[in-house]
């Protein structure tokens, strides 16, 4: 039975991921800063399959090695990572721009990234095993006013994964970049600072993906035949053309 190990898994696309992986018999490693949304997914989860709880935050690099290697023996081998925790802050033009909000999304997005992976990494090399699955963004292809730092943060995670699959093909790790496009998660109520009102308006017109629709393409990747690697996924709703280009019927 595959391990797998998930970052940001208390809400969005990496609860939505641990979800349907659980429904088809994954065993899981869920990981997130909020414990007890941790511990009753645990719960919820648990009556398909065996579940292990991490907590730490991906942007502190010695909670998350201290937690990785805290595994007990039996789920130290880790077959699939995926790494689903990130985050927008602001949409404010660079020179109105907020240094916390640049902090958090390339600490969460970049460095969280590359923390969480490094270790697991090494594990799968000695085992010659494994399919690490990283989630970019349509920010990742173009870049927009705006969201200048956020897009670069999501460049970046293309780099990374072009970088690991020529690393890593050799030892039999696969490497799955996954693009999503507008898709209706807590995402925009994060960037607009709770505001409700504001997140809301952008998924106004027409209907976005699901956090659900990307934990599908997610478990294809992870599905398809050992000889089969989806390198790049790029995901839109059907009324979205670009970045900025969202056909609305209102």
């Amino acid at each position: 039975m595959e391990t797998i190990f998930i970052t940001g898994a208390t809400s969005g696309i990496g609860k939505a991921c641990a979800e349907l992986l659980a429904k088809q018999g994954k065993r899981l490693i869920i990981c997130g800063r909020r414990k007890e949304i941790l511990e009753e997914l645990k719960q919820k989860l648990s009556q398909c399959v065996e579940v292990y709880t991490l907590s730490f935050d991906v942007r502190n690099q010695q909670d998350v090695h201290k937690s990785i290697a805290s595994l007990p023996e039996n789920w130290k081998n880790i077959d699939v990572l995926i790494n689903s925790a990130g985050n927008a802050h602001g949409l404010d033009k660079l020179d109105e721009g907020k240094i916390a909000d640049w902090d958090a999304m390339i600490d969460g997005n970049v460095k969280g990234l590359l923390y969480v992976s490094q270790p697991i990494i090494r594990t799968m090399k000695m085992r010659r095993k494994g399919h690490i699955i990283n989630l970019s963004s349509i920010a990742g292809r173009e870049t927009y006013a705006g969201g200048t730092v956020y897009c670069v943060s999501k460049h970046a995670v293309e780099a990374i994964s072009k970088g690991m699959r020529l690393e890593l093909t050799e030892f039999g790790i696969k490497v799955t970049n996954v693009q999503p496009g507008a898709a209706e998660t807590a995402f925009s109520l994060v960037r607009f600072k709770g505001d409700t009102e504001r997140a809301d308006k952008v998924y106004e017109g027409y209907k976005p993906l699901t956090a659900e629709d990307i934990a599908d393409a997610i478990a294809y990747c992870i599905n398809a035949p050992e000889h089969v690697t989806i390198a790049d996924i790029c995901i839109m709703p059907s009324a979205q053309a670009s970045t900025t280009v969202t056909y609305r019927h209102m």
